[in-house]
């Protein structure tokens, strides 16, 4: 049976598992890291140790998922030569160097720099200390941005040529800066955000629950849930662009988004439906009239075309259909329970258990739009490997099927146990920096540190003993 499996599907199937599981820890790490420095300045500002305690448990936290990060990473990019050897002997010369600029201007930052962030505490300086997590910071940052250059160059290709079948660069700032970048590159980093602010406040609203009362408990919930609600509102807005960047350059995806069959003009806003390829209709269909039109075209009676254009070269419409609805409704959620919860912690006043339990069901919230917004992405770009050039048919290796269904079946179980193991280690160290925490009552007096300009600032508290 396993002689009849399909290769392609099962090779997508399988980069799209190993994407799925990666890609949850660089959304936690890339904004984390900037939170911690958030952290430290806190501290440095006020002297109040709470905030310190805060960066004690997070920075841990950090090290756990970046450990998994690159783990996972390195298995990532193993595939692009075993199952997908297409793309790289067609696009190598691009993404090749993409690649390496990572490696190069990234991950050496953060290799150099995360021990001393995570070890360094009492063995350097205060002041090289918090370099080193400025440092972590900016490479993670600069770590997404190459990533996401070469995923948006994928979608939007420029500035290159082929000769004889191979793909050569022509210019380089057209291919960083293409027409897709700017969009996927901020909704990606606010996103990453989003998803801290959500997980930061939710362990912090588990350890509330389980009636942890010292000052960092609070106070990182409050970051969180402040964060959330300044940056979703932004998060829908650069959304918006990025839809109307996706209606210019792929709007193939936009019509299996929205399930547009048919080129028309004042095309209803389908909020949910199921799609039917084989009728090419959407059954049960809840329409709002006109809206697609107004929010794509900015005119009520603004022309989409259909999937009747593009001759069969169209993604799969329920899946796109769904995750992004999937992801919109996350967003939505976030908006509300961010607004709600800012408004009750207001002014130093704590959580009620109702809004204590909802921020604990949104902890893993941002993990769940992410994975849905990259679904809508990355499948919504079927069937092209880079959009308009290849066909993800011409890329795929000949590895034979029952072999990748083997080792899919081994990524699989190891991700479940992985992700089981990431979570249940999350929690105990949530609860252990419980434990260990003061209490208001019994907590040492904090010593105030003279404020200065500058980030960073000397604190002879945190010097080497033997300096």
């Amino acid at each position: 049976m396993l002689d009849f499996l399909d290769p392609l599907l099962l090779a997508r199937i399988q980069f799209a598992a190993n994407i799925s599981f990666h890609i949850l820890f660089p959304t936690i790490t890339i904004a984390l890291a900037w939170v911690l420095l958030f952290f430290k300045w806190r501290y440095h500002r006020s002297g109040d140790m709470k905030w310190m305690d805060a960066y004690a448990l997070w920075v841990k936290v950090f090290a756990l998922s970046f450990s998994l990060g690159v783990v996972s990473g390195i298995i990532m990019s193993f595939q692009f030569g075993t199952n997908w050897p297409g793309f790289m002997n067609t696009f190598g010369n691009i993404a090749g160097p993409l690649l390496a600029y990572e490696v190069l201007t990234a991950f050496f930052i953060e290799a150099i720099f995360v021990g001393i962030m995570l070890f360094g505490f009492n063995r350097v300086s205060n002041r090289v200390h918090t370099l080193s997590t400025l440092a972590v910071a900016l490479a993670t940052t600069l770590s997404a941005f190459w990533i996401l250059v070469l995923n948006s160059w994928m979608h939007t290709p420029a500035g290159f040529e082929m000769r004889d079948g191979v793909a050569h660069a022509t210019d380089w700032w057209a291919i960083i800066f293409n027409p897709s970048f700017p969009y996927r590159f901020s909704h990606m980093m606010v996103a990453s955000f989003l998803t801290v602010a959500f997980f930061i406040a939710g362990v912090s609203a588990w350890r509330w629950l389980r009636g942890d009362r010292s000052p960092a408990v609070l106070a990182t919930m409050r970051t969180g849930v402040y964060m959330g609600a300044l940056l979703i509102p932004l998060q829908i807005f650069i959304g918006d662009l990025h839809g109307l960047n996706t209606l210019k350059y792929q709007p193939a995806k936009i019509a299996a988004i929205e399930a547009i069959w048919e080129t028309d003009r004042g095309v209803p806003l389908v909020l949910f439906g199921l799609p039917d390829e084989e009728a090419r209709t959407t059954h049960f269909a809840i329409e709002i009239p006109k809206l697609a039109s107004i929010i794509l075209t900015h005119d009520p009676d603004g022309e989409l075309k259909g999937l009747n254009e593009f001759e069969n070269k169209h993604p799969p419409v329920a899946v796109v259909f769904w995750t992004f609805r999937v992801m919109v409704g996350i967003g939505m959620a976030m908006l509300v329970v961010g607004f709600w919860a800012a408004w009750q912690l207001r002014k130093g006043r704590e959580p009620s258990v109702l809004l204590a339990r909802v921020l604990l069901l949104m902890t893993f919230s941002g993990w769940v739009a992410v994975l849905a917004g990259w679904y809508t992405t990355e499948i919504g770009r079927q069937p092209w490997m880079v959009q308009g050039v290849q066909l993800v048919a011409d890329a795929v290796g000949p590895v034979p099927g029952p072999q990748i269904a083997l080792t899919l079946v081994g990524y699989l179980l190891l991700y479940a146990v992985l992700l089981t193991a990431y979570i249940a280690v999350l929690f105990r160290m949530a609860k252990k920096a419980g434990l260990a925490g003061s209490s208001p009552t019994d907590a040492p007096p904090a010593t105030p540190i003279p404020v200065s300009p500058g980030l960073i600032l000397p604190n002879p508290a945190l010097e080497p003993k033997n300096a």
